[in-house]
């Protein structure tokens, strides 16, 4: 029967602010922080990497030694949009997917 009554009189809140605004806001803050420590070490570090590994697919040409994802060596003979010819061995040539060019190779000590 009081406990209406009870809730009547409860203090009003601060103007211009919902009741609990501040507190809605401190309890979402430790997960924005966690949201903002994962975008600066995990988030943005792989964006960055794969744009790196974009340019790298885009400026591949003929006569480049490369590295496939499946640590095959090769000479590129052919470059297409999306495919790749790679010369292995002598007179052996493989047609790989573009995007399975792991690195170009720039140290020759490797042949």
């Amino acid at each position: 029967m009081f406990d209406n009554l009870a809730w009547a009189m409860g203090a009003p809140p601060p103007s211009g602010q919902a009741a609990g605004a501040p507190d809605m806001f401190m309890s979402f803050f430790p997960l924005i922080v966690i949201f903002g420590i994962f975008y600066l070490l995990l988030i943005r570090p792989q964006q960055k990497k794969a744009k790196e590994h974009k340019e790298m697919l885009g400026n591949v040409k003929k006569g480049d030694k490369v590295i496939t994802t499946g640590g095959i060596y090769g000479l590129v003979e052919t470059v297409g949009d999306t495919t790749v010819v790679l010369k292995i061995a002598e007179n052996v040539k493989v047609k790989f997917g573009k995007s399975f060019i792991a690195a170009v190779r720039v140290n020759q000590e490797e042949d």
